[in-house]
């Protein structure tokens, strides 16, 4: 029987609702114990995904001897100081994205987890999607032929939202860039790598936080076309062409369950759904992980989080400019 790798949760908002349900269903994952500045909400959360324990104190969730790793699932703001922590309890950590609020908080969370030896990784969900995989392995064998250009989006309508609300909210890491900006650029340094240059330019809300960004990157023989916003519903399908065809990926590209090549006009669809919410591959990468003592996962390695991070610091700093 495979040993099961014991589960933490800190902070327990909807993402983590969502992980949680994904984690129930890995047979090698087992949820030991989750934790919230409200007991209420821990006893809640407990009960309906049948945790072991809960805490209303993230420091004794850090120092639970029962739990291996824990999945940071805090406001944006948060990720850094609840890592740390983390880690120097000796915890393995999957932050969700954005790993930090910019790159010296990532390289922060990137030595603590060199000093404590511990595990850290990204919760970049999209990285392990099937979907994703099978478009890197198309590119990569040459189907599409030299890949010159991508376009991706992450968009919804949520205009309506209070000041208050963690979007809108400043303090709290608000802003579509750092929300779900983080997934286009994440595509684009997936399938084409770092751009040479940036170009960015974004509307704003009346709390001064983007609330439309769009971004165009340059490389040395492609362009990446990509756009973040609350301001206007979408498919968020993506696309990626070559000089002999073209990738979609299909309905919110990020958890895709869909991709069709098109060569020489002629179209064939592939379908590689996902179980439950999505995160079922992320999650067996943490246990794989884990179970052999790695300190971070080949595929989402600090380097890529770390990269990724500095990407959107150039958007920030761009649209910041103008």
């Amino acid at each position: 029987m495979t040993k099961k790798i014991k589960w933490g949760i800190a902070g327990l908002g909807n993402i983590a609702t969502k992980f949680a349900q994904d984690l129930t269903n890995v047979p090698e994952a087992q949820l030991v114990a989750v934790a919230s500045s409200n007991m209420d909400r821990a006893q809640a959360f407990k009960q309906q995904f049948q945790a072991e324990k809960a805490y209303d104190s993230y420091d004794q969730l850090y120092r639970d001897a029962d739990v291996a790793v824990i999945y940071i699932a805090s406001l944006n703001q948060n990720h850094k100081e609840m890592t740390l922590a983390a880690l120097a309890a000796g915890k393995g950590v999957l932050c969700e994205k954005p790993l930090g609020l910019n790159p010296k908080e990532v390289e922060s969370m990137i030595a603590a987890a060199k000093k404590y030896d511990c595990f850290l990784m990204e919760g970049l969900w999209s990285r392990f999607n099937p979907t994703l995989q099978r478009a890197k392995q198309y590119i990569d064998e040459g189907r599409i032929g030299t890949t010159k250009f991508l376009y991706a989006e992450f968009s919804f309508y949520r205009l309506e939202i209070p000041a208050t609300h963690r979007l809108m909210d400043p303090e709290k890491g608000g802003g579509v860039l750092l929300d779900i900006g983080v997934y286009p650029l994440f595509l684009a340094y997936y399938i084409l790598g770092k751009p040479l240059k940036i170009l960015a330019r974004s509307q704003f809300g009346n709390t001064g936080v983007d609330v439309q960004t769009s971004m165009l990157l340059e490389y040395e023989n492609a362009q990446a076309i990509l756009y973040c916003g609350i301001a206007n519903e979408s498919d968020n399908n993506a696309k990626i062409g070559g000089t002999q065809g073209e990738i979609t990926l299909h309905g919110m590209w990020h958890n895709a369950q869909s991709i069709s090549l098109t060569q020489n006009k002629i179209k064939t669809t592939d379908e590689h759904p996902t179980t439950g919410n999505g995160f079922g591959p992320q999650i067996e990468e943490v246990n794989h992980c884990m179970s052999k003592g790695k300190k971070e996962s080949a595929l989402w390695t600090h380097k890529n989080a770390l990269e990724l991070a500095n990407m959107v610091a150039q958007v920030a700093l761009e649209i910041k400019r103008k």
